[in-house]
């Protein structure tokens, strides 16, 4: 009887996360992302056309309630209560969560995305060197400020390392030009603090040169700000990602340009790393577990094209 109740307490839980009856009888993988952000969708996309090549799995793609590590680790336990076979994280705060995410490695096979937790039992990390993307950056503001300026940047969560090592290499880039980084201001992907944080530095600094976002979301905040304090095309805007109005600002001019990542091929290349992982193949993972997929630098020369791809990507004419 006892057996009985946990079976049906464990289907209950799956049903609770959006797991079907039929996953009962597959494996499933879980995409868990680290706040909700129209960033994700192109993974999500991904993950998608990798559920119509692994038959014999449940794909699903998760998003927590808010973007605290808290709330992403209970999600995590309970889909490894609900019986998960593997989950692939974009984990908050890393540094401080080892443990919870060890706890999660020990029952379910675990890969980091996005932001790597490499401290962590997890067995390879899938995404961007965000490093190398920082150092893009730096290029792009080289590029737009070649007498040097001002710079103020903002992001989600500093304590990810997604975003500390974008920090570090905007600054191993700019290292030795006039270029000065002023603050670097957090939101914790909270996009009305996102908007203020803007709002209060440009309140702040008048003469600010350049304005970076690092997360998605932030570009799409500094585009409203500067917009409607009638500062496009005078203060330079350094970006991260492919949000929409990110595109459009690079392709009018007034964005000098965007690092885009490939969060596509993290959902779509990751589930079929982690199936051939959970079959026994191994073979795919390098000594240093780190799987890099490449960055890019999209301005005009080359915005329409890319935004072509992207759209072709997710099912968009």
């Amino acid at each position: 009887m006892k057996r009985l109740f946990l079976a049906g307490a464990a289907l209950a839980l799956a049903m609770s996360l959006g797991l079907s009856a039929d996953a009962q009888d597959k494996k499933t993988l879980a995409f868990v992302v680290n706040g909700a952000s129209d960033f994700w969708k192109a993974a999500e996309a991904g993950v998608a056309k990798a559920q119509t090549e692994l038959p014999n799995y449940e794909l699903v793609f998760k998003y927590p309630e808010t973007a605290t590590a808290a709330v992403q680790q209970r999600l995590m336990d309970d889909l490894v209560a609900a019986g998960v076979a593997g989950i692939m994280v974009s984990p908050n705060d890393p540094k401080h969560s080892t443990e919870a995410l060890n706890r999660v490695a020990d029952n379910a096979a675990l890969f980091t995305t996005d932001s790597d937790a490499p401290d962590s039992k997890r067995i390879a990390y899938v995404g961007s060197s965000n490093t190398d993307a920082g150092v893009q950056a730096g290029e792009l503001m080289k590029k737009a400020m070649p007498d040097g300026g001002k710079c103020i940047m903002f992001v989600g969560i500093l304590a990810n390392d997604n975003a500390r090592e974008r920090v570090e290499g905007i600054k191993k880039s700019i290292a030795g030009t006039k270029i000065e980084i002023l603050d670097v201001r957090e939101d914790d992907i909270d996009m009305a603090r996102a908007k203020r944080n803007v709002e209060d530095a440009l309140a702040a600094n008048p003469d600010i040169d350049c304005l970076a976002g690092l997360y998605s979301y932030n570009t799409p905040r500094i585009y409203e700000v500067v917009k409607n304090a009638g500062q496009l095309g005078k203060i330079k805007i350094i970006a991260f990602d492919e949000d929409p109005i990110t595109l459009g600002g690079v392709k009018e001019g007034t964005i000098v340009g965007t690092v885009v990542q490939q969060p596509y091929q993290w959902g779509y290349e990751g589930m079929k790393m982690m199936a051939k992982y959970l079959e026994g193949d191994k073979s795919f993972i390098p000594e240093n577990k780190l799987i890099i997929v490449p960055t890019k630098i999209i301005d005009q020369s080359n915005v329409d094209a890319f935004w072509a791809e992207l759209k072709k990507q997710q099912g968009k004419s």
